[in-house]
């Protein structure tokens, strides 16, 4: 596409908002790697990196965890945003969690571009224990019936207002008309693996086929002896490596990535057969509330209700001593042995002996070169070179 003919589109900016755990990694992860692509192609513009648009929405927050030095705030994304002259798409899962004023404020920042909001649902049977896992992950430390409870409860507004889709419709969608509303839906288990981004490059006009897109990397989750670990590792931790960078670059590289992902993670675990009636009830709720509002659907909201409800299995508060013991040990083995691959010299690659061959081929004629030219005056007598030698009669 020439710029004079993204020039005449209307100008869109899709805020992909989240919610978490809804596949958000893997659309960023083709958004990203077809980057030039899309804007070379379709004059789509996906700004910068997925690291400049988290720090964009750490600042519109106002976290605690948003860095400074980064360079990075919301209007400097908008700004880029706004002077492109074709469609853009900003992606961050976290921007679900602002505010209404917060919300309002990145809309407006947009100045008169045709503003549209994804949100992307999932079902709760689903939710409720990844949300839980992040939670850890993210440095939290309380217990899954704990949580669990405050949710039922309504002691944890946070986790509906952060994580569902009716809420956070509510909250951004009502900012732009009706027809710039798009709800995705999360496929089921089973779906084609790329269904998820065929629902996204819909909403968003991308061609079909113009990306390209690979099976999405698996987000490993961690069985129950294991995130039970990493919580106690949490609240042994007191002070120590807070949220958010200090932690993400010492506990989630070396002992989330490098070690716990690593192990079997055998005992899966769910929310448990005895809230299924509680689960089933909200679910109804979400789908007729949704079915309700005024939006775009991609997908089908039968898909936000569950439809397989496990067994019951034991939850990580539920697990004998002697399992989170075993997995502390296994765990101390793992880091042993990634403690003993960071002191292993790293090897260059291997070079391709096509290139050795073609650089020895190059130097060569470098060499060649010096030997015929100097100063930039060609040489035609070798003996010219060699101070006291006599040229050729």
């Amino acid at each position: 596409m020439t710029p004079g003919e993204a020039a005449a589109l209307a100008q869109r900016v899709f805020l992909h908002i989240g919610a978490p755990k809804t596949g958000s990694t893997y659309i960023q992860n083709v958004l990203w790697g077809n980057a030039d692509t899309l804007r070379d192609r379709a004059g789509v513009l996906v700004p910068h990196s997925l690291y400049a648009h988290d720090q964009a929405m750490a600042d519109l927050r106002g976290v605690a965890w948003h860095d400074p030095d980064s360079g990075w705030t919301w209007d400097r994304l908008a700004a880029m945003a706004v002077a492109w002259p074709g469609d853009v798409v900003i992606s961050s899962e976290g921007l679900g969690a602002a505010t209404s004023e917060q919300a309002a404020r990145a809309v407006a920042s947009l100045g008169g571009a045709e503003v549209h909001i994804i949100v992307a649902g999932r079902d709760l049977w689903r939710t409720l224990p990844s949300m839980w896992q992040q939670s850890i992950r993210g440095r939290s430390t309380w217990r899954f019936e704990d949580f669990l409870s405050a949710v039922e409860h309504g002691r944890y507004q946070a986790f509906w207002d952060e994580h569902t889709a009716d809420r956070m419709l509510r909250r951004w969608g009502d900012l732009v008309p009706p027809t710039q509303r798009h709800l995705i839906t999360v496929p089921p288990a089973g779906a084609p693996h790329d269904t998820l981004w065929q629902r996204f490059a819909g909403v968003t006009g991308i061609p079909d086929g113009l990306c390209t897109v690979a099976a999405p990397t698996a987000n490993v989750s961690l069985g129950a002896a294991e995130v039970e670990l990493l919580r106690r590792v949490n609240q042994a931790l007191g002070d120590l490596y807070p949220h958010r960078v200090p932690y993400q670059r010492v506990v989630q590289k070396h002992l989330v990535d490098a070690v716990l992902k690593q192990r079997a993670n055998a005992l899966r675990f769910g929310i448990g057969a005895d809230r299924a009636a509680w689960v089933m009830a909200v679910a109804e709720q979400q789908i007729e509330t949704l079915r309700a509002y005024p939006c775009q659907v991609a997908g089908d909201l039968e898909e936000l209700r569950p439809v397989a409800i496990p067994a019951d299995g034991p939850t990580p508060d539920q697990l004998p001593e002697t399992k989170v013991l075993e997995a502390a040990i296994d765990t101390i083995v793992g880091m042993l042995g990634h403690a003993e691959s960071l002191d292993r010299p790293v090897e260059p690659p291997p070079v391709n002996p096509f290139i050795r061959l073609r650089n020895r081929a190059a130097g060569g004629v470098k060499r060649r070169l010096r030997n015929t030219v100097t100063f930039g005056t060609r040489v035609t007598d070798p003996a010219e070179r060699v101070p006291g030698a006599r040229p050729r009669a």
